[in-house]
């Protein structure tokens, strides 16, 4: 106990090089995922007077009258 097998190891690296592997790859990946929730706010905000309706009867539509 209290020692390290190849797989902690390995995990330890992997993250060092995320953090300081190059210039700005922290600022980079919060910029992206930054410009990925402003894309999903804009599309939830987006066509917001005319939701799609998918396999669904309009409620306008005449009704089947023929009984099965």
């Amino acid at each position: 106990m209290g020692g390290l097998s190849w797989i902690h190891w390995l995990l330890i690296a992997a993250v060092v090089l995320v953090l300081f592997g190059g210039k700005g790859k922290i600022s980079d990946l919060m910029g992206d995922f930054g410009r990925g929730v402003n894309s999903f706010k804009k599309g939830l905000n987006e066509n917001k007077e005319d939701p799609k309706v998918i396999n669904a009867e309009r409620a306008d539509a005449p009704k089947d009258t023929v009984q099965r």
